[in-house]
C-alpha cells in the first residue's frame, strides 16, 4: 500500500522532503496535487500532466459518485483507467460538499444526508459507504468522511463537530481495515479555529494509526494568523513518520508557510480556475492575462517559465484568445500556471535536500512578492477543498 519516507529536514524549520510510494508510483513531497474534481484537470489532458511531471492529481468521491457513478468507474476498470492516467490519485471523501453545499445537506450521527445538486434526487452516505465508494473508484489514497464547519464556528457547534468527525473516522477506518486493497486511508484533523479541540482531534487520529493524516476545515475565510495557529496545533500530535497533508491550501505564499510548518501534501482549485478566467500565478506574482494592458506585450506570461504556453506563445496572443473567448487561451493559462505550482514545488524539496530551503524561500518569495505581473483579483472560492 503506502510507504512514506523522511529524506531530509531543514535544520532551521519543520520543512522535510520525503518520498510518498504508491501502488502507482513514487510522489516526492513537498507535493500540490493538480484538482481533478471529476476525473479531469479542467482544460488538461493527462499527456500534459506528464509533460510536467506531475505525480499526483486529486478527484472527489462526492462528484464522482454523482457522475458518472461509481459502477461505470468499477466496470471500467478503476479510475486509473477509465480517465487514463497511470500515476497516483488522491480521493476527497466529499465531506467539504457538507460545508459548501450545506443548503442540500443534513449530517446525522449515521452520516451524511444530501440532495444532489444535479438532480434533486435524495441520497445517503455513511462513512462505510463513503469508504466502499473510493474502493470502488480506486484510488491509492482515499480520505475518512468528515464535517468541515464553516468560519466562525461557536465552539459549542465546533466540539459536537470534530466529536463526530472522529467517530466517523473510527468507522471509515474498520471498514477500511476490513478490506484495505492497495489504498491508504488518511484521517481528517477538524476543530474549526480552538487550538485545544485541534490538538484533541490530532492527537484521537493518532492513536488509531492512520496511513496519512490530514488537516482540514481551514482556508475558508480564518485570518492567516489564525490558520498557521490551526496547523502548528495539528502537527504537533500527528506522528512524524506519517505523511500531513492541507486540504484546500492554494496561495504559494501560504503553500510555502505550510511546508515550513512541517506540511507535506496540497491540493487547491486555485491555479486551475482562476487561470480559466484569464489570471495566472508568475515567479513574479499574479498576472491578468486577458487585461487590455497585455495585448502589445510580446513577451511570455513567466519568463522564468519553460513551459509550453511560455515557449511558443506572447501575452498578446494569449490575451486575445482570451479576447476573443477561445479555449486554448484557458487551455495555455491552465497548463502554465499547473506548471507554475508544480516547478515551485520542486524547487522546495531540492532547496530542502540541498539544505538551502532559508535563501530558496527567501528569494522565490522577494521574487514573488515584488511584483512584475499586472496583479488583479484572485478567485479564492474552492469547488473542492
Amino acid at each position: 500500500m503506502l510507504e512514506f519516507r523522511v529524506v531530509a529536514v531543514d535544520p532551521e524549520t519543520k520543512a522535510r522532503a520525503g518520498e510518498l510510494v504508491t501502488p502507482h508510483g513514487v510522489v516526492e513531497t513537498p507535493v500540490f496535487m493538480p484538482v481533478g474534481t471529476q476525473a479531469t484537470v479542467k482544460t488538461l489532458a493527462p499527456s500534459d500532466l506528464l509533460e510536467i511531471d506531475a505525480r499526483i492529481i486529486l478527484s472527489n468521491a462526492y462528484h464522482l459518485y454523482l457522475r458518472p457513478g461509481t459502477e461505470i468507474i468499477r466496470e471500467a476498470g478503476g479510475l486509473h483507467r477509465f480517465m487514463g492516467w497511470d500515476r497516483a490519485i488522491l480521493t476527497d471523501s466529499g465531506g467539504f460538499q457538507v460545508f459548501s453545499l450545506a443548503r442540500l445537506n443534513r449530517v446525522t450521527e449515521d452520516g451524511l444526508e444530501f440532495q444532489s445538486h444535479l438532480d434533486g434526487s435524495r441520497h445517503f452516505m455513511s462513512p462505510e459507504h463513503n469508504v466502499a465508494i473510493q474502493r470502488d473508484i480506486g484510488a491509492d489514497i482515499i480520505m475518512a468522511l468528515d464535517e468541515c464547519v464553516a468560519y466562525p464556528a461557536e465552539r459549542s457547534y465546533a466540539e459536537r463537530s470534530h466529536e463526530l468527525t472522529l467517530r466517523w473516522a473510527r468507522r471509515a477506518l474498520d471498514a477500511w481495515r476490513a478490506d484495505p486493497r492497495e489504498q491508504s486511508l488518511f484521517g481528517i484533523v477538524q476543530g474549526a479555529t480552538y487550538e485545544d479541540l485541534r490538538r484533541e482531534s490530532a492527537a484521537a487520529l493518532a492513536e488509531m494509526e492512520f496511513p496519512g493524516y490530514a488537516v482540514g476545515g481551514l482556508a475558508v475565510g480564518e485570518p492567516k494568523g489564525a490558520m498557521r495557529e490551526m496547523v502548528d496545533a495539528s502537527v504537533e500530535a500527528l506522528p512524524e513518520e506519517r505523511p500531513r497533508y492541507f486540504m484546500g491550501q492554494g496561495f504559494p505564499e501560504d503553500i510555502i508557510a505550510s511546508v515550513v510548518q512541517g506540511i507535506d501534501m496540497f491540493d487547491c482549485v486555485m491555479p486551475t480556475r482562476n487561470a480559466r478566467k484569464g489570471s495566472v500565478f508568475t515567479s513574479r506574482g499574479k498576472l491578468v492575462v486577458k487585461n487590455a494592458s497585455c495585448a502589445l506585450d510580446n513577451g511570455p506570461m513567466d519568463p522564468d517559465c519553460s513551459c509550453y504556453a511560455c515557449r511558443h506563445f506572447s501575452r498578446g496572443y494569449i490575451r486575445h484568445l482570451f479576447a476573443a473567448e477561445e479555449i486554448l487561451g484557458q487551455r495555455l493559462a491552465t497548463l502554465h500556471s499547473v506548471t507554475f505550482y508544480v516547478n515551485m514545488m520542486k524547487q522546495m524539496r531540492s532547496a530542502i535536500v540541498e539544505g538551502t530551503f532559508g535563501n530558496w524561500r527567501s528569494e522565490f518569495l522577494s521574487k514573488y512578492e515584488g511584483g512584475g505581473g499586472s496583479g488583479g483579483e484572485t478567485d479564492t472560492r474552492s469547488e473542492g477543498r
